[in-house]
């Protein structure tokens, strides 16, 4: 089995799973970390036995690099990606790609050009119950999807760069942005969206706390999501969505999905590849067939995105086209 020799731009937030999952697998090595805070890519590169960097200019001129990860905040995305693509190497990045579509169409068409194998977080589209839930509806007429991102993030500290508009774009762009890919995943492309924002409790902050979307998709189905920063009864209520198909109801986490056979509730679930499976597998064998979400897609993701802060922001419906 060829090794993959693998090199993290940014050591922090996901980025330690990722590490964590490539160490256990085959053929799989991390052999360099970058950081900006010095001590971060040090303490990264002891654990994995690997070289640390504090820029990542300087770790790309290495010569063995089979593919990188980019594990940013949304603000920083762009010219690591840039650097990277212009490098010729493979990359997986984390979600979502951009704060803005200058950024996110500028790496888009630089990876259409270079013809480069990438894969962005949506981790979500590889589990089980969302493979089981695809099977359940194929051929059925979808009538509507409500989905949900309710939890306590919004909570931490107010000076981090989550919380700062301007550095994640707020809760719909840094983190419901996995239901709405979810969405766009099991039900299709959405054509167009009304938001309404508010801030009701977290005063501290300049991201609202309450987002209230509705969403029309190109195939007629009608869909709705909440998504709630200040919530405190835990991650039950984050990335939930309830499928309405042909007079039934479906219900879909993470963990399972749950329908109605016989009269009675089932959940159903089954094993599915990590998504740093399917990424170092693609890179070793040339073949991106199995990669559920590349860079041109997720940037779609994004526009749904941008297109409710949009809404919200100048009160009006927004077509995810005029983006």
């Amino acid at each position: 089995m060829k090794e993959i020799k693998i090199g993290f731009i940014g050591s922090g937030g996901n980025a330690n799973g990722h590490m964590n999952r490539l160490s256990e697998m085959e053929g799989a090595n991390v052999v360099a970390i970058c950081d900006i805070v010095p001590q971060k890519a040090q303490n990264a590169a002891e654990k994995h036995n690997a070289d640390p960097y504090t820029e990542h200019r300087a770790m790309l001129e290495r010569d063995d690099l089979d593919a990188i990860y980019l594990s940013l905040p949304v603000f920083a995305h762009g010219q690591p990606e840039l650097d990277v693509i212009e490098r010729g190497l493979p990359f997986f990045v984390e979600k979502p790609v951009a704060i803005n579509m200058d950024i996110a169409r500028e790496v888009e068409a630089a990876v259409t050009k270079a013809g480069l194998i990438t894969c962005v977080g949506y981790q979500l589209r590889y589990l089980g119950s969302t493979r089981i839930t695809q099977k359940i509806l194929a051929e059925k007429t979808i009538n509507m999807v409500v989905g949900k991102y309710w939890c306590g993030s919004g909570r931490g500290n107010p000076e981090g760069w989550l919380r700062q508009w301007n550095k994640s774009g707020g809760q719909l762009v840094e983190q419901a942005t996995h239901t709405i890919d979810m969405m766009r995943n099991l039900i299709g492309e959405v054509e167009s969206v009304y938001a309404m924002q508010a801030n009701r409790f977290l005063k501290e902050i300049d991201c609202p706390d309450s987002n209230s979307v509705t969403l029309q998709f190109s195939d007629g189905v009608v869909g709705s999501m909440t998504a709630a920063w200040a919530y405190a009864g835990g991650w039950n209520n984050a990335n939930v969505l309830d499928i309405l198909y042909e007079g039934e109801l479906l219900n879909w986490n993470p963990a399972r999905v749950s329908v109605q056979e016989d009269g009675e509730w089932v959940d159903k679930t089954e094993p599915g590849p990590t998504i740093d499976e399917v990424f170092v597998n693609a890179v070793r064998s040339s073949d991106a067939s199995q990669i559920l979400s590349p860079y041109t897609d997720a940037v779609k993701t994004l526009e749904i995105s941008l297109a409710a802060n949009l809404s919200a922001q100048e009160n009006r419906l927004v077509e995810i086209s005029s983006l």
